[in-house]
């Protein structure tokens, strides 16, 4: 006898499955069933007048959902992972008040704390050595802050920022976020592995709205950019040449209201004229991170969890902050 979490959980699942529908639609359809059997007798026109508008559904085989959310569910029981449904109060709050949220995510690691804000740091995969050592030393500063950060985990900027992050946790400040552009059950890019292993261990968490087995798509990628900013009360880009995909993302949270920052240091770059853009167009310049703390501090109010800042030092030393000779190299 499955309990009512159980049943909800495979209610959930199962309208995950569900191909070809949009975060609203799954959320038109879980409004339509209660349990296994009103979903296994639902029919593709009661999915088409609860969401409005024609579906190419393709195949359809509500028994076979229900066997994937079955075996979706076995997966999460034996890699401690959860799916977290849009209703539920574990949903993050920052997350539901989105203009497209998620019908629900996959979370791998610790839970979110709701009065832990987070800034998203994003930027190009092909970033010079200023732009690493600017990430890497304001996510272990935003770390050391009480701040979560949260990023793509791509190489490049994404990367060094996890790395700061990282550090930033084991001398006790905040863990940080991954979010994946595919299914939960698969770490993107490869090359990113030990990050997001090192990421489990000391509390952070892997994050995606997509079910386990889903492959790499490039259309998957500006719809993760959306729950990155969208999990994030700030976006910070800290290096982005002019066609970057941290542009996107940085468009997410400017949709959402959230406030958008560039890191000083990196203007003018050469990989920089994204950044130069977004200055140009309003962007706030952060030149030291108590500025976003102190901005984050005032807009959130008391009951925000944000410590102090920590002197900003970059792994070389230099402060983040201070623009260092020449143009830095390619890694």
């Amino acid at each position: 006898m499955k309990s009512l979490d159980e049943q909800r959980l495979i209610l959930s699942l199962s309208i995950l499955r569900i191909p070809r529908l949009r975060p609203e639609d799954r959320l038109a359809v879980w409004d339509l069933v209660d349990d296994e059997l009103s979903l296994s007798l639902l029919l593709p026109g009661d999915v088409e007048a609860a969401t409005g508008r024609k579906l190419n559904l393709g195949s359809w085989s509500p028994d076979s959902y229900l066997e994937a959310a079955l075996t979706d569910m076995r997966f999460l029981e034996r890699t401690g992972s959860r799916f977290i449904q849009y209703d539920e109060t574990d949903f993050p709050e920052v997350l539901r008040e989105t203009v497209r949220p998620p019908f629900g995510i996959f979370v791998r690691g610790w839970r979110f704390d709701p009065f832990v804000p987070a800034v998203a740091i994003v930027g190009t995969r092909m970033a010079t050595g200023r732009g690493l050592d600017a990430a890497y030393s304001l996510g272990r500063n935003l770390s050391e802050a009480g701040l979560r950060v949260v990023s793509g985990l791509a190489r490049g900027i994404d990367a060094a920022a996890h790395k700061g992050a990282l550090e930033g946790a084991a001398s006790g400040g905040e863990c940080t976020c991954a979010v994946l552009p595919c299914g939960i059950d698969t770490i993107y890019p490869f090359s990113s592995r030990d990050i997001a292993s090192a990421m489990l261990e000391s509390g952070g968490l892997l994050v995606s709205e997509y079910p386990p087995g889903t492959r790499i798509d490039r259309f998957r990628f500006p719809e993760r950019n959306r729950i990155i900013a969208g999990l994030s009360r700030a976006c910070v880009v800290v290096e982005a040449p002019a066609k970057s995909g941290a542009l996107i993302t940085a468009e997410h949270a400017l949709d959402e209201g959230r406030e958008v920052w560039v890191v000083s240091e990196c203007l003018g770059g050469q990989r920089s004229a994204g950044i130069d853009r977004l200055a140009a167009e309003g962007a706030r310049s952060l030149v030291q991170p108590g500025d976003l703390v102190e901005d984050l501090r005032l807009g959130l109010g008391k009951n925000a969890h944000i410590g102090r800042v920590r002197p900003q030092t970059s792994r070389k030393g230099a402060m983040v902050g201070t623009r260092k000779s020449g143009s830095g190299e390619e890694r």
